[in-house]
């Protein structure tokens, strides 16, 4: 059986400095792993209170698709990363639904991946991922170094429908949907990320906030982030 699982919520900046004062001081999370070893672009993970994690990508040298991304709107929400337990299961799956690989990449045995474009996927990036552990890792923070942090609930996005977000994040990407007041919500398995869906036919698909937990009052700005461009909204 193909297994998925909701990995993280990436949002492209143009420099790690930018998400610390909201990643970090903000939230509470944790530094959990990254590179900035050479064009076109490197990043930086943060971990949070439920093992839920935020990921920062931010471009480096002179051309790339993330300097073209922020050049046509700024920072913010880039992409959902699912890792699956076979890509090459998750590409057959998504082109027998009618889903266009934009590009994959097979060069590293350890992290092989593909795309699906925003256009086609409800204005958000999907990252496929099959995933290995390598030789030489070594131990990356996890929830435990983190106890004082909030909770990344995931990203809430618009859909034009609910018959498109249905397809999509449970048909397609195999989360388990439940409603929470006129919105839909997706869960996978071993995640502590959700995708919720809010329906407005009038509104372009696409990321609206990343919704936040926590046990104390967040310092959270009431529109997006300074340098992030994305709103991080704390829920009761």
């Amino acid at each position: 059986m193909l297994k998925i699982k909701l990995d993280h919520v990436a949002i492209g900046a143009h420099a790690i400095a930018d998400a610390e004062p909201m990643l970090e001081v903000a939230l509470g999370g944790v530094k959990a792993g990254g590179h900035a070893s050479g064009p076109p672009f490197g990043f930086m993970q943060w971990v949070y209170a439920d093992g839920g994690r935020i990921e920062v990508i931010f471009p480096l040298g002179d051309d790339g698709f993330l300097h073209r991304f922020l050049a046509r709107g700024g920072p913010r929400v880039h992409h959902v990363t699912f890792k699956v337990s076979s890509l090459d299961a998750m590409i057959e799956r998504a082109t027998a639904m009618g889903y266009g690989i934009a590009s994959q990449d097979r060069s590293d045995p350890y992290w092989q991946e593909a795309f699906l474009h925003p256009k086609q996927a409800q204005g958000i990036v999907i990252q496929l991922v099959e995933a290995h552990e390598r030789p030489d890792d070594s131990h990356m923070p996890d929830a435990t170094e983190a106890p004082g942090a909030a909770c990344v609930s995931g990203p809430r996005l618009t859909s034009t429908s609910a018959e498109l977000a249905r397809r999509q994040w449970g048909e397609l990407m195999g989360g388990n949907e439940r409603r929470s007041g006129s919105a839909l919500v997706f869960a996978w398995p071993d995640s502590p990320l959700t995708i919720t869906v809010d329906m407005d036919a009038s509104e372009e698909p696409g990321p609206r906030c990343i919704e936040v937990t926590a046990p104390r009052a967040l310092a959270l700005p009431v529109g997006p982030a300074p340098k992030l461009g994305t709103r991080f909204v704390q829920r009761p």
